[in-house]
């Protein structure tokens, strides 16, 4: 028995709509929304958490990472719930929590004990945003209609990183405890407005027998060591035993991991469903895409705010041409989506990414705004409009209802994934290289290597995006001739 939504019909018309479709939108993409304003509003807060606290920036990477691992830790578990437990009962009880944690967060004073609650706050959004995605894939027709949904979900998702810098700004101009507390009460409004307009769901298993815990625990603990490997790698060395130990453990667990999806009765990710070209490539464009931005940010935040000296609000005006060439980009996309290629655009998106992070490379105290940062955002706020709400698109795209949640988890997984592992590396770059406290009217040492290590991989995914605009392969399988893979003994 699968998933179904239980609402009269399923919406056809991509126009059409009525303002109960327009309030669940509004709930979903507000969850969506919440999650990339978090992330933002935290990293441009990080300067003033560690003067208030006392914590260097290998420390204060794992306040980003710490939400970052709970969310991609339990991404996959987090879709695959909502397509056996359903789906409202999923969004609705994982908003509440994320909506209590951050309340809770604002009033600690711990970094153990705000990395700890991240970590909460990063497991029920691992749990609320592939629910909210496939609630959408499952109410909206694949078509004209699931199209505009989807640009207008994952256009206001992107806004929620840009806007969030602005949002980050201001409240921690008055305090960083605010950046904390501001996604609580918002979180349980659209709990409340949530449960009137979420349609109802089955569910199709009862037991916790039935789940593929397994293979949650054993992905989330690889995915851990192997972060705290590569944070650890500049204190102990790369050839030292415990970080060789601590990527051991991340292979062996993977391993593990492989083989209770190949047996398991409902395994958190059929693995047969990694036959789709176009998914891989979906979840590999999304694990580079976040891996840059949030790795970019971290340097960029820390270089303006502790060598510059600028304010946060200062930084977080710098930071808005992105976010407003994003927003305004929300009521195009699903036309664009409609004529060119999810590849195409994927390519072109990346490639905008590119060009922002190789004209960063020219950083130098002398240079003005108009002339180093300007350019820089403009460009992030072109990739950010065409390869987000594209890569989701492409995700999703021929996935039966019954594993919309699943594909949903896989492309949200590698998208904090590539976040988590490539700020981990950065940040391991700046540890290597750190000779104190920032010099002013200095470029940050680290800053330039680890710059290069996102332009290097964001190359990888260019030529990645523009290999499968070459293909002169047949055209890929429908979902339902997608077998099983089939490991040999």
């Amino acid at each position: 028995m699968t998933t179904r939504s239980l609402a009269a019909s399923t919406v056809d018309d991509a126009h059409g709509w009525t303002s109960r479709t327009w309030l669940l939108l509004v709930v979903l993409c507000g969850a969506l929304f919440l999650d990339g304003l978090d992330i933002s509003m935290v990293g441009v807060a990080l300067p003033s958490i560690g003067g208030d606290l006392g914590m260097s920036p290998s420390a204060l990477q794992w306040i980003v990472s710490g939400y970052v691992l709970g969310y991609g830790g339990l991404l996959l578990l987090g879709g695959r719930s909502a397509d056996l437990l359903g789906r409202r009962q999923v969004f609705l009880t994982a908003v509440a929590v994320f909506g209590i944690a951050s309340v809770v967060s604002a009033t600690l004073s711990s970094p153990e004990a705000i990395i700890a609650l991240r970590f909460v706050k990063g497991v029920a959004a691992a749990f609320t945003v592939p629910a909210g995605l496939s609630i959408i894939t499952t109410t909206f027709s694949e078509g004209p209609a699931r199209n505009r949904a989807l640009s207008i979900y994952t256009v206001v998702g992107a806004s929620g990183f840009s806007l969030g810098l602005v949002f980050g700004g201001a409240l921690t101009e008055v305090g960083w405890r605010a950046t904390f507390l501001l996604p609580g009460p918002v979180a349980l409004l659209l709990l409340a407005i949530g449960s009137r307009v979420v349609p109802a769901s089955v569910r199709s298993v009862s037991r916790l027998a039935e789940f593929d815990l397994a293979g949650a625990l054993t992905s989330t603990a690889a995915l851990l060591s192997l972060v705290v490997a590569v944070v650890e790698a500049p204190t102990h060395g790369w050839g030292s035993g415990t970080v060789l130990g601590l990527l051991a453990l991340a292979l062996v667990l993977t391993a593990a991991f492989v083989v209770t999806e190949l047996r398991h009765p409902t395994p958190l990710v059929r693995l047969g469903i990694l036959r789709s070209v176009h998914l891989v490539h979906a979840n590999l464009a999304g694990a580079i895409m976040a891996g840059g931005y949030f790795s970019f940010q971290f340097l960029a935040t820390l270089y303006l705010q502790d060598s510059l000296g600028w304010s946060p609000m200062a930084m977080a005006l710098g930071f808005l041409p992105a976010g407003l060439l994003v927003i305004a980009s929300s009521t195009r996309i699903d036309r664009v989506l409609a004529r060119v290629s999810t590849q195409a655009l994927i390519a072109v998106g990346l490639s905008s990414f590119l060009v922002a992070y190789v004209l960063f490379l020219r950083v130098d105290p002398g240079l003005g705004y108009a002339a180093l940062l300007l350019p820089t955002m403009i460009l992030l706020g072109v990739g950010f409009a065409t390869a987000f709400p594209s890569i989701n698109v492409q995700a999703t795209a021929g996935v039966a209802d019954h594993e919309q949640g699943l594909a949903s988890g896989l492309v949200n997984t590698s998208v904090q994934i590539g976040g988590a592992v490539v700020l981990a590396v950065i940040s391991a770059i700046l540890a290597n290289h750190a000779t104190g406290a920032p010099v002013h009217d200095e470029v940050i040492p680290g800053m330039l290597g680890g710059l290069r290590v996102i332009v290097g991989l964001t190359v990888v995914g260019v030529l990645a995006s523009l290999a499968m605009l070459l293909r002169r392969t047949a055209p890929e399988p429908a979902y339902e001739e997608i077998d099983e893979v089939e490991l040999a003994a």
